[in-house]
């Protein structure tokens, strides 16, 4: 685990934008993520992807994270979406429930 979260932000049209995640999503890093994300949301752009295949660990924040944002796009009209999921992801956000309100 790291303390450093690299994020950037791509925007693919006036209301979506990919929000590229790199390194581990804990509970030293999660407000950065939250951070990004939100002011993307704050710029009238509520439909935002996480692309995680650059993650490599995600703790209970990082979960609790994901569904903050997920909430936060909804209340913007917008959605949450995870994409390049790694395997060892995939299998955490499916046996905790989380990819039944984040699609993947």
């Amino acid at each position: 685990m790291t303390d450093i979260l690299d994020v950037t932000v791509r925007h693919t049209s006036d209301r979506t934008a990919v929000v590229t995640v790199s390194g581990d999503v804990d509970l030293h890093t999660a407000a950065t993520l939250r951070r990004h994300a939100m002011a993307v949301v704050a710029q009238g752009v509520p439909h935002l992807v996480l692309d995680l295949a650059q993650v490599d660990f995600v703790d209970s924040t990082g979960l609790s994270t994901f569904i903050g944002l997920l909430h936060t796009t909804q209340q913007a009209g917008g959605s949450l979406r995870l994409a390049d999921v790694p395997d060892r992801l995939t299998r955490m956000v499916t046996m905790t429930g989380i990819s039944e309100l984040l699609p993947i």
